[in-house]
C-alpha cells in the first residue's frame, strides 16, 4: 500500500514514482524485456490503475508523439503485457498464484515492481538469473544481495549450499527475517525469482501465515526440503538494488539514477557540488540564487 511513502502514495502507486527519467515499474519491465521475456503479467490491485494507463499507447503521449529530446528507453514493442487484479491483499505468495493459468506448464520469472537492479549492463542481473536457472535445471532461482548483519532482520535470508560455477551456489534453506543472531548468511533475497510451475502446488497447499497472508518464503522452503533444486545468483560488485520502499531509500535511488544519467548527470553533479558547498558553508554561493 506504500504506507511508508505517505502522502506521496495517497493517490498513486509507489511503482509509478519517477526513478530518474521514467517510473519504477517502467524500469522493471525494461529488465524483463532485456532478459528475453516476451510475455508479462502485471498483478495489480486497488489504486494501481495508472500502471495500466502508463503502458497503454492510447493513454497520454505515445512514443511517436513524445518530444524529440525525450529520454530514450528500451524498445518494448516485442513485449506483450497482460493484467490481472489481486482483489484482496493476501501476500506475495497469493499474488503469484494469480499467474498460474498465465504461466501454465512453463518456468516463469517474478519481478517485484517497487525496486530495480542497476549496474554496468542494463538488465544484466535478470539475464544472468534466467540463464543460471536454465543451465542448472533449477526449480527455484533467486537473485541475492549481500547485506549487513543488522539488515538480516528485514529480508529473507538464504543458507548457501554447494558452490556452483561463476559464483553461484545451491540454496540449502531460506529463512524469513531471521535477525543477526539466527541469520544463516548475509545473502538476502533481491526481489527477482525464476520458478518452475511446481511452485503453484506448494502455494496452494499453504495455510495463511503471518497477517493472514500466503508467504512465498514458506513455499520455497518446503520445495527445498522436498529436494527441489534451488540456485542462488548473487549480485556482482558493480550491481546493486535500488529500492523505493521508504523516503530515504527512494531518495537515494532517485539521486543515484539522475546523477549517473547520460544526459543530465554531468550538470546535476556540478549542481550538487555547489549545493553541498553552500549547505556546509552558507557563505558559498547558493546555486539556486538569482543574481540581479
Amino acid at each position: 500500500m506504500g504506507t511508508r511513502l505517505y502522502p506521496v502514495t495517497k493517490s498513486q502507486p509507489k511503482e509509478m514514482l519517477p526513478l530518474g527519467t521514467r517510473p519504477v515499474i517502467h524500469r522493471v519491465v525494461e529488465e524483463a524485456a532485456v532478459a528475453g521475456i516476451s510475455d508479462m503479467l502485471v498483478v495489480t490491485g486497488a489504486g494501481k490503475a495508472t500502471i495500466e494507463d502508463h503502458f497503454d499507447p492510447a493513454a497520454g503521449l505515445s512514443p511517436e508523439d513524445a518530444p524529440e529530446d525525450a529520454p530514450s528507453t528500451v524498445d518494448l514493442s516485442n513485449l506483450q503485457l497482460y493484467y490481472t487484479r489481486q482483489g484482496e491483499r493476501l501476500g506475495l505468495g497469493d499474488a503469484i498464484r494469480y499467474g498460474a493459468e498465465f504461466a501454465g506448464a512453463e518456468h516463469f520469472a517474478v519481478l517485484l515492481g517497487d525496486c530495480v537492479m542497476e549496474g554496468s549492463e542494463l538488465g544484466g542481473p535478470m539475464k544472468r538469473l534466467v540463464e543460471a536457472h536454465a543451465t542448472n535445471e533449477a526449480d527455484i532461482s533467486i537473485l541475492l544481495q549481500h547485506v549487513s548483519l543488522e539488515a538480516t532482520s528485514r529480508y529473507g535470508i538464504i543458507k548457501p549450499g554447494a558452490a556452483l560455477d561463476e559464483g553461484l551456489f545451491e540454496i540449502a534453506d531460506i529463512v524469513e527475517k531471521p535477525g543477526p543472531a539466527n541469520a544463516p548468511s548475509r545473502y538476502a533475497v533481491a526481489a527477482r525469482y525464476v520458478f518452475s510451475p511446481t511452485i503453484f502446488d506448494y502455494l496452494d497447499a499453504l495455510e495463511p501465515g503471518h497477517g493472514g497472508e500466503i508467504q512465498l518464503t514458506d513455499a520455497i522452503r518446503a520445495m527445498i526440503a522436498d529436494g527441489k533444486r534451488g540456485v542462488g545468483v548473487p549480485l556482482r560488485e558493480d550491481e546493486r538494488r535500488l529500492d523505493v520502499g521508504n523516503f530515504e531509500s527512494y531518495s537515494r535511488a532517485f539521486f543515484r539514477t539522475m546523477l549517473t544519467d547520460s544526459n543530465y548527470g554531468e550538470g546535476l553533479r556540478e549542481y550538487m557540488r555547489k549545493l553541498l558547498a553552500h549547505i556546509d558553508d552558507p557563505s558559498e554561493p547558493d546555486p539556486d540564487s538569482v543574481e540581479a
